[in-house]
């Protein structure tokens, strides 16, 4: 084991009679100097990319000759956004509109969880866009924090919380933290989920992650890591009281379960949403090697503008980072990790072609630590990465608020 990379290396899974006592509920909410840090520095990303919006609204505007810019929270209202937008205010299947109809949107595609937040928030703030946005800035501000703590789990080294919190905020996809889309909202329960899980609080994190499967699909891979997790605990020696948790962790699959059943009541299909992705967004069953020649020939083979050419050497680049990932982590042992990012990265990578990998990696936080264990290893680690981040991550920003890329 001393061969191992400290940031590499969890901590031991512990038999739940073994784990400490559990700290006091005040203690679990108290904002230590460290997490104080760390709300600053993702208090000053958003920031930065509030004015990186602001600038692009003045310079690309959608038509050349135009003298007036586009209203304040334009650039965020993209994409997915609109989506969401559309089924918070509309609902699913508005005045009977559905998969049936010519020019269906396949709103169905996309799960309930943010959407119904969306409306709540809605109810306080008038605007959708900035109800929208006031819901990824709270929820950011709580997945970044958990993310700290969690590589303070993981690595002892003074300030390792922060460094993480650098590398993931300044990573190239970071602009889909700020904008209104579900990865901030989604960490904001699986990160804490995955924490309560590291300390045996079987309860929270089966709530956390069910949360967490009402937002993205993405849940029930993190449900995946973290029964493995409960597993191994037992195997550790949990004994007949960690076996009393396993119920706890099929609570996850009833979001999942309950908007099947709604959307087969509305259209007589157990899987509409998957089969809405498929019509929308090419997400067809392929085999890893036909998706990556499509991507492939996508990013290299002349078929596409060169815009379009990138976003698809983009996907590669993040599909190749993904499986390197994978590799390590099962090179360390760490299977419950290795199990998480490996559905994703099989969900993502058997369509027609890549989509939405870069945007992705934000998900796969095991990356982010490992990457803040390298510069903890190689101090020039941490100088070449921001050196080569921070320009990739201003262009990710600037054709997404431009609506020219949906990451």
């Amino acid at each position: 084991m001393s061969t191992l990379s400290p940031g590499l290396r969890p901590p031991p899974v512990r038999p739940a009679a073994a784990a400490a006592a559990p700290e006091p509920r005040a203690a679990r909410f108290r904002l230590r100097p460290a997490d104080r840090d760390v709300l600053w520095l993702y208090l000053l990303t958003r920031i930065s990319l509030w004015i990186t919006a602001h600038f692009a609204r003045w310079l690309f505007p959608a038509q050349s000759g135009v003298r007036e810019a586009a209203p304040v929270l334009a650039p965020f209202q993209r994409w997915d956004a609109n989506h969401y937008l559309h089924i918070a205010r509309d609902g699913y299947f508005p005045a009977g509109a559905g998969p049936w109809t010519s020019g269906w949107d396949n709103r169905e595609a996309f799960f309930p969880g943010y959407p119904f937040l969306l409306r709540a928030v809605h109810t306080v703030v008038p605007d959708w866009t900035a109800a929208g946005l006031l819901i990824s800035l709270v929820a950011g501000a709580v997945a970044v924090l958990a993310l700290a703590r969690i590589a303070r789990a993981y690595l002892p080294e003074e300030g390792v919380g922060h460094r993480t919190a650098v590398l993931f905020l300044l990573s190239p996809c970071a602009v889909f933290l700020a904008a209104g889309y579900t990865e901030a909202l989604f960490l904001a329960f699986a990160l804490p989920a995955w924490l309560a899980a590291m300390k045996h609080r079987w309860a929270l994190a089966a709530v956390l992650t069910t949360l967490g499967t009402a937002v993205r699909v993405s849940g029930l891979f993190l449900a995946a890591a973290i029964g493995l997790l409960f597993l191994l605990s037992v195997r550790a020696g949990g004994g007949s009281r960690t076996w009393r948790s396993a119920g706890w962790t099929l609570l996850p699959a009833l979001p999942p379960a309950a908007y099947s059943w709604y959307l087969h009541a509305h259209t007589g299909d157990w899987m509409a949403w998957k089969h809405a992705q498929e019509r929308g967004w090419y997400r067809t069953f392929h085999t890893p090697w036909e998706a990556w020649a499509n991507t492939w020939t996508g990013a290299f083979g002349g078929t596409q503008s060169t815009g379009y050419a990138f976003m698809f050497q983009a996907e590669l680049a993040a599909m190749l980072v993904g499986l390197a990932l994978v590799a390590l982590l099962v090179r360390r042992r760490r299977w419950p990790e290795a199990v998480y990012v490996a559905l994703s990265l099989w969900a993502l990578g058997t369509s027609y072609w890549y989509t939405s990998v870069p945007r992705a990696t934000l998900l796969w936080w095991p990356l982010w630590i490992g990457l803040a264990a390298l510069s903890l290893r190689r101090p020039w680690f941490r100088t070449a990465y921001l050196c080569v981040a921070a320009p990739v991550t201003t262009l990710v920003a600037l054709t997404f608020l431009t609506g020219r890329w949906a990451g």
